[in-house]
C-alpha cells in the first residue's frame, strides 16, 4: 500500500548533503533526550517543534509538562499537530536548527482525529509534503519517532494500519537522514552511517 516510489528514491540522493537527523527508539528509551541534547550541542539558535495535541488527559498533560520543563528557555516553540512541513518551512534556514519531537504522535493526529471525527484529508499527502520540506531544509534538522514495531502484530485493524504507516515513515525518513541513531535503555546505537567493515578499516 505504501511501496516506495521514484520520487522517495529522488530524495535520498539529493539529501545526502543535507544535515537530518533522525533518533528512533521505544517508550522512555531516552530519545527525546538525546536529540535535545543533540539540537543543543549544535551551538545554534533552535526551534522546537512539538506534534503533540493537547487534551483533557491529565497524564498526558503531564507529559508534556516534563518536556517543557526540560527545554531551555530560549529554545523557540511551535506547534504542530497537522502542518509538519509548512511549520519545518517556517522555521527553515541557514545557521537554524530544528527539533521535531515527534512523528509518532503526529500520525496519530492524522490517522485518529479527536472525538472521532472524520480525517479531512489524505496522510500520504501530509507525508509528501513533510518530505518535501525535509528535502529542501537549510538547516540542522534533528527528528524523533517511536519504533514500535517490534512486537507481535496487532489484533485490530485501526492499531494495524497505525504501526504498518509509522514503520513505513520511519523508513523513508531514515532513508532520507544522513544519521540515524537507535536508542535503547538510553544508550545510542549508531544505524547510519554505519561503521566501515574490518576489511575497509585499514584501507587509505
Amino acid at each position: 500500500m505504501f511501496a516506495q516510489s521514484a520520487p522517495t528514491r529522488r530524495y535520498n540522493r539529493t539529501m545526502i548533503s543535507r544535515d537530518l537527523t533522525f533518533v528512533l527508539g521505544g517508550a522512555r528509551s531516552g530519545k527525546s533526550a538525546h536529540a535535545e541534547q543533540l539540537a543543543s550541542d549544535s551551538a545554534r539558535p533552535v526551534t522546537y517543534i512539538a506534534t503533540a495535541r493537547v487534551s483533557n488527559d491529565d497524564e498526558f498533560a503531564a507529559r508534556i509538562a516534563h518536556h517543557r520543563a526540560r527545554r531551555p528557555d530560549h529554545w523557540a516553540l511551535s506547534e504542530a499537530p497537522l502542518d509538519l512541513a509548512g511549520a519545518v518551512r517556517a522555521a527553515d534556514a541557514p545557521g537554524q536548527c530544528i527539533l521535531i519531537d515527534c512523528l509518532t504522535l503526529w500520525l496519530a493526529n492524522l490517522l485518529c482525529p479527536p472525538d472521532d471525527a472524520p480525517f479531512e484529508g489524505n496522510h500520504l499527502t501530509y507525508f509528501a509534503a513533510f518530505e518535501a520540506a525535509l528535502n529542501d531544509a537549510r538547516g540542522k534538522i534533528v527528528v524523533v519517532s517511536n519504533e514500535i514495531g517490534l512486537g507481535v502484530v496487532p489484533l485490530g485493524a485501526a492499531t494495524r494500519l497505525y504501526v504498518d504507516e509509522l514503520g513505513r515513515l520511519n523508513q523513508r525518513v531514515a532513508a532520507m537522514c544522513t544519521h540515524v541513531t537507535m536508542m535503547v535503555a538510553g544508550l545510542p546505537l549508531v544505524l547510519k552511517p554505519s561503521a566501515p567493515s574490518t576489511s575497509q578499516a585499514g584501507r587509505p
